[in-house]
């Protein structure tokens, strides 16, 4: 029982639910399915087919093919220029893969003066 309504709200006490997401009104699952149309299926069909065919012809074009292929080509390229510069970082701190502990000054020299050619830095 509620001692005091202001505004919709309710002090002391149980209030009934309004209206609203809880109130027990049916919600949108129950709206019966539309009834289907023979000239709207068919020109979705019509629309699948054509989106279809449109799709398999740009999969299968030249241009696509070679603009995946330099995607692939740049993506090696660049990935094999990140790994040379992480090289030379290592070469020249002394750690990891290419650290030039062990090197006498000479071949350290020779050793990172190849790899900021290789990289691009030199």
């Amino acid at each position: 029982m509620c001692m005091y309504h202001h505004h919709n709200l309710c002090i002391l006490g149980s209030c009934s639910a309004e209206a609203g997401l809880m109130s027990g009104s049916p919600g949108i699952e129950s709206i019966p399915e539309l009834p289907k149309l023979e000239s709207l299926d068919r020109f979705n069909a019509k629309n699948q087919k054509f989106y279809a065919e449109n799709d398999s012809r740009f999969k299968e074009s030249p241009i696509l093919k070679k603009l995946l292929e330099n995607s692939k080509l740049n993506k090696e390229k660049n990935e094999k220029a990140i790994q040379d510069k992480y090289c030379l970082r290592g070469a020249e701190w002394g750690v990891g893969d290419c650290s030039t502990n062990g090197m006498t000054d000479e071949e350290k020299e020779q050793f990172i003066t190849m790899l900021k050619k290789k990289t691009g830095l030199e």
